[in-house]
């Protein structure tokens, strides 16, 4: 007589996924392989994202990729290697893309909000001070700046309203006839022709006045024709509306002379 093997025939009606063990003649058992659970007969895969994340930090997705088998994906808005998973903080870098004049605060994962700092004005990406300020950070307007500083106008610098009409940064470099304003030192009373107090006045707003008072006391003539703005029947505005806290600069292309 020879003993009956048990597991010969179909796995010994184990489950394909067990293994079938002779235990003694006749008999056998099913122990589920590894990865999988079960009572041998039947052997279910074993997932181990279902107990504690797998592992995986609690900001980090799990995923299955066999039996007991996982991956650890940190979730958006993290770095790491999925079984720890740091915040990323978008204002740590850059200040979050705002302003140098903003302050940025994280509020949710991959958001921040952008917010312009005291005395400053705007939607936070762009955050601009008073006109004073301004004239130096656009080089079409800081050679203007540079003249009020060596005759020491700061006018603009007060509360305002102002607006100004700035001759183009090469436009000042260029014409000869500053120099001769410098020498004679009538060079101020050209430079606050250009401003005009107590009002900030847009584009818009400039195109139903015709006349207006500048601070150096003689008026400004307007004239508005064929979609364009003209100082004096000379000088045209040719970038508008850089708004400050105080006031609004305009940039024309000749200088104006009282």
């Amino acid at each position: 007589c020879s003993a009956i093997d048990a597991c010969k025939s179909s796995n010994g009606g184990c489950s394909s996924k067990a293994e079938c063990r002779r235990t003694t003649p006749g008999n056998r058992a099913c122990v589920c392989s590894t990865g999988y659970t079960g009572d041998g007969i039947v052997c279910i895969e074993i997932n181990p994202c279902l107990v504690n994340n797998g592992g995986c930090d609690r900001n980090a997705e799990c995923t299955q990729i066999g039996p007991n088998q996982a991956v650890c994906n940190c979730l958006k808005g993290y770095s790491g290697d999925g079984k720890t998973c740091t915040y990323i903080s978008l204002c740590s870098q850059n200040n979050g893309g705002c302003s140098e004049f903003a302050v940025c605060n994280d509020t949710e994962l991959t958001e921040r909000t952008c917010t312009c700092k005291p005395n400053y004005i705007g939607d936070g990406f762009k955050c601009r001070g008073n006109i004073f300020q301004e004239l130096l950070r656009n080089s079409n307007t800081s050679r203007f700046y540079f003249h009020l500083e060596a005759l020491s106008i700061r006018d603009i610098s007060g509360p305002g309203p102002f607006t100004l009409f700035v001759p183009h940064t090469d436009v000042l470099n260029s014409d000869p006839r500053v120099k001769d304003w410098i020498a004679k030192g009538v060079m101020a009373q050209v430079l606050r022709y250009h401003m005009v107090g107590c009002a900030s006045l847009l584009y818009k707003d400039l195109t139903a006045i015709t006349n207006i008072t500048s601070l150096q006391g003689d008026l400004i003539h307007i004239s508005y024709s064929q979609n364009s703005l003209v100082l004096n029947n000379k000088a045209e505005i040719i970038l508008s509306d850089a708004v400050g806290t105080n006031g609004v600069i305009h940039v024309i292309n000749q200088i104006l002379v009282p």
